[in-house]
């Protein structure tokens, strides 16, 4: 079969799906990738891939590079006359969507998350909701990683012909190995990873952060990931007092979180968050905000804690709790937090259901009658 995938990003197709490619290539498949060009394009091209630029303004609003980017799919879906086709994140789940049922071709769409617009309410939702509806009323399946954007999306009636839950990209457990927890000489360290930007909880975590440090001097906090030019003065503001380090963006994401006590992610939404799987993964408790997309993957008091986003007060009162547990409880915390990705969210659970659903289509494509 020819298999054509649509992503936004090859750096995030390479780190959560590359399995899920493997697996594809292994079984004889030809599998094409379009998406924009990138640093990982060459390794994805080294595994097999046929690679296909595709540029899309991932964040932008304009009509008309939306027009041209739904054109751009129409003409690589007819060059490639794929048997089934895979869309990733938001634009290409609506144009890759769109050009697919112009096509006829089959196709599978993943909701990874609403999306702003669509969360926002006004003209802007409204325009969404119309092209979701649109792009997915045709898809052979869609994949939800959450039952709230699953039922979010219900509430907007959208719907596809097959729902399927699945827990996030999962986790490779053999790539994000368990690690022994750091010294109990050590200081607590808080270790958060992503990009930069207001949606992820960076003012929250740097004013629980002021507050922590004011308590227990010897905390640390290190902030990894790319970081939005609104937000630059302030990360380097913190770093100038002392209440943080910034790392900059790093892909060495197992080397940090091995070093940390505990990851924090304070995110206002998510699909489902593949920074707390690896963490969880690597043995390290989580302290994530109380929303879907992290709840799912922890268990409060368990594997870590829980806080409301948005609330700085909520933060810093989970810092506090993290700290004053012992060192065996928090050593436990990690152990369970493997054991629990072992368990829900290894990655091979997600592939095989990829790979049932490209079976089923396939068997349907032969039972079709020949014209």
């Amino acid at each position: 079969m020819k298999i054509l995938i649509l992503a936004n990003s090859d750096v995030g197709l390479y780190r959560f799906r590359k399995e899920l490619l493997q697996k594809l290539l292994e079984e004889t498949h030809t599998v094409f990738i379009a998406l924009p060009e990138g640093g990982m394009v060459d390794k994805l091209i080294q595994m097999g891939c046929v690679f296909v630029r595709t540029e899309i303004d991932r964040r932008g609003t304009n009509p008309v590079k939306d027009l041209i980017l739904l054109k751009r799919y129409i003409h690589v879906i007819r060059t490639i006359s794929p048997d089934v086709v895979l869309t990733y994140t938001i634009k290409p789940n609506i144009y890759g969507g769109m050009a697919c049922r112009i096509l006829k071709k089959k196709y599978m769409a993943n909701i990874t998350g609403l999306g702003s617009a669509l969360e926002k309410g006004g003209i802007i939702s409204a325009i969404s909701v119309f092209l979701y509806r649109l792009a997915l009323k045709e898809a052979s399946c869609l994949f939800f990683q959450n039952t709230a954007n699953r039922d979010n999306m219900h509430v907007f009636r959208i719907r596809g012909k097959r729902e399927i839950l699945i827990p996030g990209s999962g986790v490779n457990t053999a790539e994000y190995t368990f690690e022994p927890y750091p010294d109990q000489a050590e200081p607590v360290e808080f270790l958060f990873i992503g990009r930069i930007m207001k949606e992820k909880g960076i003012e929250e975590l740097v004013a629980a952060a002021k507050r922590v440090k004011k308590k227990h001097p010897d905390v640390r906090f290190q902030v990894a990931g790319e970081c939005e030019e609104d937000y630059q003065n302030l990360l380097e503001t913190a770093q100038r007092k002392g209440i943080l380090t910034y790392l900059g963006f790093r892909d060495d994401v197992h080397a940090l979180i091995r070093e940390c006590s505990a990851l924090v992610l304070p995110s206002y939404h998510e699909g489902m968050s593949n920074v707390l799987l690896e963490a969880s993964s690597s043995g390290r408790p989580v302290l994530a905000s109380r929303i879907p997309g992290c709840m799912e993957t922890v268990e409060e008091g368990v594997t870590g804690l829980c806080f409301e986003a948005g609330s700085a007060e909520s933060l810093t009162e989970a810092f506090f709790t993290f700290i004053g547990l012992s060192y065996e409880e928090k050593k436990e915390m990690g152990i369970r937090a493997r054991r629990k990705m072992e368990q829900e969210f290894d990655r091979t659970i997600v592939i095989q259901t990829y790979l049932q659903e490209i079976r089923r289509i396939r068997e349907e494509k032969n039972d079709e009658p020949i014209s």
